[in-house]
C-alpha cells in the first residue's frame, strides 16, 4: 500500500507559478513511476506529466510542455510538479499517482495508487 498526499495548490494569477508536492509513504517509493493528472469541473481526468522510477525519464502532455516540470527526490519520497506561465485553462484539481510498472504511462487506469488532490485555480 502506498499513501500519497499532495500539497502546494492555491490561487494564482495568469502567468504566475506554483510548485506542487506529493509525499509518499508506505512501500518503497523508488519502485514506482509517478504521474500527475488533473481534472477540471465537468471534464475527465487527464494526464499532465510522469517520471520514471529513477527520475531519468519524463513525459509531458503537449499543452504543458515547456511550462511544467516534473521531478522526484527518492531520498525524500516526494514527487514535484513545477508549474510556470500558468493559464486559466490550467485550473483543475491536481492528483499525483503511483504506477508499479517499469514504464511511464499516461493512462489513469494504469496507476495503482492516488492522492486526494489539490486545487489549482488560475485567474485571468
Amino acid at each position: 500500500q502506498v499513501r500519497l498526499v499532495e500539497s502546494g495548490g492555491g490561487l494564482v494569477q495568469a502567468g504566475g507559478s506554483l510548485r506542487l508536492s506529493c509525499a509518499a509513504s508506505g512501500r518503497t517509493f523508488s519502485s514506482y513511476a509517478m504521474g500527475w493528472f488533473r481534472q477540471a469541473p465537468g471534464k475527465e481526468r487527464e494526464f499532465v506529466a510522469a517520471v520514471s522510477r529513477s527520475g531519468g525519464r519524463t513525459y509531458y502532455e503537449d499543452s504543458v510542455k515547456g511550462r511544467f516540470a516534473i521531478s522526484r527526490d527518492n531520498t525524500r519520497n516526494t514527487v514535484y510538479l513545477q508549474m510556470n506561465s500558468l493559464k486559466p485553462e490550467d485550473t483543475a484539481v491536481y492528483y499525483c499517482a503511483a504506477d508499479g510498472s517499469t514504464m511511464i504511462r499516461r493512462t489513469p487506469g494504469a496507476y495503482d495508487y492516488w492522492g486526494q488532490g489539490t486545487q489549482v485555480t488560475v485567474s485571468s
